[in-house]
């Protein structure tokens, strides 16, 4: 049996996969698995039966992975399976910043009680909110991920020129992007010439406020930026600075904050990228798999922390180990095993930066005695027998 734990609403067809050998609560003790969508872990003490955690979306800035990792739990997130979602919003978004739609839609409520005079009115005032077509003009796409490519993919559809940036673009990635999207050497060049530059980079230690000062400068006078990717990608300070310079044209986030919410020129979206029926339906399967696939069999697809590792399911008795990615770590394990006459049927490493992951399958079940020489082995985190 496995436990549970929920830290925010769960789509019920995510929770359905959790089949009779699972309890699921929101407050269930000593779980095994957490699967949440927005709630911030970082104050949160971590059960010590906690084996994996699941994110039911992109980002993870909400859950404390040093510690996890420290600690020996896996973390998933669900890579992609927002992206429509966020995608959708975005062309919106291109939309709203070319043309005053925002603007227009506030000012033809202030003629409420004008009575016949409205369509007037109307004709008379539109000229104030009049934009420009995206058709022709040049997109920045700044970062080629799930949703990045597929908002370069279709921009292009729509007639822009695209020029996408990624210095980590990964072979999946870039295989979906449509061959006609160029791809900039360096983030500079990406947004030098671009008329509306979209922001999908992760946030981190070195790319927070790395739309600052120095890269506005870098830009046209007049250049749309969408953001729906994180707030904190964008300086405050700077943008406030570049909007009343002009080199902003319009500022369009799903992550507003005290600071642009009083700026002009800018349309702050309550972050709704992911905020679709089928987003939250998708995101809450793939976390559940993720979960079940690596509580059951121990493989590991779509974690931060960890490499993905899977050995197909063969009825054998299976040991996982996480563990530091140093020399010797699988000789010693092999070892263990042959000492203790046990025969290896099936064996992989992975790792991943500092930590690596092993599977081991062996011919009969390994003793009490045995998995204790393997946890006592330096640098070894956690093991699991399954």
């Amino acid at each position: 049996m496995f436990n549970i734990l929920t830290l925010n609403k769960i789509a019920a067809c995510g929770l359905k996969n959790f089949g009779e050998n699972y309890t699921v609560s929101d407050a269930c003790e000593n779980p095994d698995g957490i699967i949440l969508r927005s709630f911030k872990m970082h104050d949160m003490e971590l059960p010590a039966s906690l084996k994996a955690v699941a994110r039911a979306g992109a980002g993870v800035n909400n859950i404390p992975i040093d510690k996890c990792t420290d600690a020996g739990i896996v973390v998933f997130n669900t890579p992609g399976a927002n992206a429509n979602a966020v995608k959708e919003l975005v062309i919106g978004a291109l939309f709203l910043a070319s043309r005053d739609v925002v603007g227009g839609i506030e000012w033809a409520k202030t003629l409420i009680g004008e009575g016949d005079n409205v369509p007037a009115l109307v004709e008379k005032g539109k000229g104030n909110f009049a934009g420009n077509e995206i058709t022709g003009k040049t997109l920045s796409v700044i970062g080629l991920g799930a949703i990045g490519a597929m908002v370069a993919n279709a921009a292009h559809r729509l007639g822009m020129h695209v020029v996408g940036y990624d210095p980590f673009l990964s072979v999946n990635s870039a295989l979906h992007l449509d061959p006609r999207v160029e791809v900039a050497p360096t983030l500079e060049a990406a947004v030098s010439e671009a008329d509306y530059v979209t922001i999908h980079m992760p946030l981190n230690d070195s790319t927070k406020g790395i739309f600052n000062s120095d890269l506005f400068k870098c830009m046209k006078n007049g250049v749309r930026l969408l953001n729906f990717a994180r707030g904190e990608l964008v300086d405050t300070e700077s943008l406030s600075f570049a909007i009343g310079s002009g080199t902003v044209k319009t500022y369009i986030t799903d992550f507003p904050n005290e600071e642009v919410l009083q700026m002009k020129n800018t349309v702050c979206i309550p972050h709704l990228g992911a905020s679709s029926e089928e987003s939250e339906d998708n995101c809450a399967i793939m976390a559940s798999k993720e979960l079940v696939n690596y509580l059951e069999s121990g493989n590991i697809v779509n974690s931060v922390n960890l490499p993905n590792c899977e050995l197909p399911l063969t009825g054998l008795p299976r040991i996982t180990i996480i563990h530091k990615n140093v020399p010797a770590m699988i000789s010693t394990f092999t070892t263990i095993l042959s000492d203790a006459a046990l025969n290896i049927e099936n064996i992989i490493n992975k790792s991943k930066k500092d930590i690596a992951y092993t599977m081991i399958e062996s011919s009969v079940a390994p003793t009490e005695d045995l998995i204790k020489k393997i946890e006592a082995t330096e640098g070894v985190i956690k093991v699991r027998v399954l």
